[in-house]
């Protein structure tokens, strides 16, 4: 098989097209993989580490004014008055359903609301390592709507913290059946938390004495 020699021109094209070749594969073969793609791998990871070293930076900056407010939540959480303000878990149901009376007595909604029933809930056991212990009440109201959605906000949301569980509503069916208004039968359990007794004389966990601490 023969082949048509080349003019003049087009050798000369050819030939600048090998050498293009040759001198990419050569860039490539000795100094893109052995050279270049390090030298942008590097800056890559110097691009990283400028940005890590930014923001450890920013944090460091910021940890004076965390410690302070750590300190300042540590203080405020010994003096606050989010906790029940009795150490004994007995005396803080007493208390607790002394509370429901006061709300319910105190409700201005239009509407009629009673405290049925009242009783205090068995102490559970502390669990290791649990710094407040639990004082629960069980509570049976009888209310009209709008009162017993005042009486519930307020309990809810008032201090010391209080929370509302196993809440239970319904209407007496045969009043229903006789087409007669009845109030709402409500039942629910109360409960909040307590300081332990050894707060009274301070702690390393809040470094607040008694002295200092105040009426929760």
């Amino acid at each position: 098989m023969k082949f048509a020699a080349l003019n003049p021109r087009d050798s000369r094209l050819a030939a600048i097209g090998l050498l293009l070749i040759a001198l990419l594969l050569g860039y490539f073969a000795l100094l893109h993989w052995w050279l270049v793609a390090p030298m942008q791998q590097l800056s890559t990871e110097m691009a990283d580490l400028r940005d890590t070293q930014s923001r450890y930076a920013a944090a460091i900056a910021e940890k004076p004014a965390l410690l302070r407010r750590i300190a300042a939540l540590g203080a405020g959480q010994a003096a606050s008055s989010a906790f029940l303000p009795d150490d004994d878990p007995n005396t803080a149901a007493a208390d607790l359903m002394q509370r429901v009376v006061d709300v319910v007595g105190a409700s201005k909604r239009g509407g009629h609301c009673l405290v049925n029933q009242k009783m205090p809930m068995p102490n559970a056991p502390a669990e290791p390592g649990e710094p407040y212990r639990k004082a629960a009440v069980s509570i049976n109201l009888s209310c009209d709507i709008e009162p017993l959605a005042e009486v519930l906000h307020a309990l809810e949301q008032g201090t010391p913290y209080l929370f509302i569980d196993d809440l239970s509503i319904y209407r007496n069916p045969v009043l229903a059946q006789q087409k007669q208004v009845a109030p709402l039968a409500v039942q629910f359990t109360l409960s909040g938390y307590v300081r332990p007794a050894h707060e009274a004389t301070g702690s390393t966990s809040t470094g607040v004495s008694d002295s200092n601490r105040g009426t929760p």
